[in-house]
């Protein structure tokens, strides 16, 4: 009798779930979800706060984001170059309004994007045109732009490839990490 009732549950489960995954109402659901995620992709913001090159605070929805930006990574502040690129960042970014393509969030809860100026320009990309930015490989190994800035800068000797053996601030961070533990 057990058995019994156990596979017409079953059955029943089975016969009703394909249902429930694909009925109109479930579909409203799951395109509802999808709209929100996409309309969410991109919004545009007053920057209110430049925190280091490659990090800003931008308001959404009467709020301040922490913002970080996509694909690469400036010097730490106390960096050779550290206040030159949070000062490039200012200079570029701050008190105006931005567009920002959100990409993700990293695992400080920041929302993770591509920064677009009023005038069309790529903040991220001019960052690292400018020798103030190394293209972060890891997270974007076959950027072919980011590549041929970075490399144009490199050749150029722009900002910090200006410096002999620039570290990069993975290599910088990881120095830091030590020392404190020490």
């Amino acid at each position: 009798m057990r058995k019994l009732a156990l596979r017409l549950l079953l059955s029943l489960f089975i016969f009703l779930l394909p249902s429930a995954l694909f009925s109109p109402q479930a579909a409203d659901f799951q395109f509802a979800w999808v709209k929100r995620v996409v309309a969410s992709d991109t919004f545009k913001g007053k920057v209110v706060g430049v925190s280091d090159g490659d990090t800003i605070k931008v308001m959404r929805e009467g709020r301040a984001v922490k913002v970080r930006l996509h694909r690469i990574d400036c010097p730490e502040k106390k960096q050779p170059f550290g206040t030159r690129t949070k000062q490039f960042t200012s200079d570029m970014a701050f008190g105006k309004e931005v567009m920002v393509r959100i990409q993700n969030t990293d695992r400080y809860g920041r929302t993770v994007g591509v920064v677009i100026l009023t005038d069309g320009k790529n903040l991220n990309w001019d960052l690292v045109d400018a020798g103030l930015a190394w293209w972060y490989r890891k997270y974007a190994p076959n950027n072919k732009t980011l590549k041929a800035l970075e490399a144009g800068a490199r050749a150029e000797k722009r900002g910090l490839w200006a410096e002999p053996d620039p570290k990069t601030p993975w290599e910088w961070r990881q120095r830091d990490r030590g020392c404190r533990k020490r």
